[in-house]
Parts: structure tokens; C-alpha cells; sequence
């Protein structure tokens, strides 16, 4: 396997699959619960690549998924590029936080492009946090009418190294 790029050390918390449960809530659709697999790698470029799966947690079904990039910049600061198949495509930056036993990456979209048929997204918002053996990942965003950013989901993720499948 390639070396970590040197940019990524600060993201290097992040690395490996991820797995866990989270709920969800939004003002257009009812509250759920939901299985989460997020996983980073990395192949020795300022990048790390990001994959994102989740399904309801009681019937299994598939409920979500993206793919992207988290980049890594000289300065310090991110970039997250994000695409979903339901049409949505994002553009994030933000920064990321060393902590004593972990990270913080927030992420808020500079552009949200949308397919014609995609649900309209106008912001996004995303947080990371890594403490110890933890990864919550949070999302707000503004979207199918609400013009502010509204708390969507979050997840509280360990590290592991199965797959959902």
C-alpha cells in the first residue's frame, strides 16, 4: 500500500471502515433509524477517498450512498467533493481540528449542483468528529423548501473491518 501523503497526516484518524447506527429527522419526512458503513482510504495522493452506505436498521434496505473525495490542502483547510445517486453533487470546505485523541472536520457546501430530477438541496453542512474509538458523523442541510440548514442525521461509528455486503 502506498505512504499517506504527508497533507493527510492531520486525516489520518479517519482512515478504514466504519460502522454503526444513527437517526435521522428532517421536517418533510418522518424520523428514522439506520445501520451506517463509512469508510476513507487513501492511495498516497492529498486526498482521501470516501464512501458512504446506509440502510434501515430494521429491514435492511438500503436508505443512502455517496462517494467522494476529502482533500487535503496545504494550508490546512479541506475539500470534500460528494456525489449521490439521487442527483445530488456537492462541493464542501472547511477545516480540520487535531484533538488529544482524535479529529474534527467541518464542512459547509460552496456548490450544490442537482440533477433535473434530483430533490432540491440548496446548503449543506457536514461534521466529523473522531474521539478515541468513535466517529460521529453529522449532516444539516437545506433542502425541498427549507431555506435554512436543518440537523438531518447522525451516527456514531467504531471501527471495523467487515462489510455490510
Amino acid at each position: 500500500m502506498a505512504e499517506l501523503h504527508p497533507l493527510c497526516e492531520p486525516l489520518a484518524p479517519l482512515l478504514g471502515t466504519w460502522r454503526g447506527t444513527g437517526r435521522g429527522s428532517y421536517p418533510t419526512i418522518d424520523d428514522f433509524d439506520y445501520a451506517e458503513e463509512l469508510a476513507f482510504g487513501h492511495v498516497g495522493k492529498p486526498f482521501l477517498s470516501m464512501v458512504q452506505r446506509s440502510r434501515d436498521a430494521l429491514t435492511g434496505e438500503p436508505l443512502h450512498g455517496e462517494a467522494g473525495y476529502l482533500r487535503a490542502l496545504p494550508d490546512g483547510a479541506v475539500e470534500l467533493t460528494v456525489a449521490q445517486p439521487s442527483g445530488v453533487v456537492e462541493v464542501d470546505a472547511g477545516s480540520v481540528t487535531k484533538t488529544s485523541d482524535g479529529l474534527v472536520v467541518e464542512l459547509e457546501s460552496a456548490e450544490v449542483g442537482l440533477t433535473s430530477t434530483a430533490k432540491s438541496v440548496t446548503a449543506v453542512r457536514r461534521r466529523l468528529e473522531v474521539a478515541g474509538s468513535t466517529l460521529v458523523s453529522e449532516l444539516w442541510m437545506a433542502a425541498v423548501g427549507e431555506a435554512d440548514l436543518i440537523h438531518h442525521v447522525r451516527a456514531e461509528l467504531s471501527p471495523d473491518r467487515t462489510s455490510m455486503g
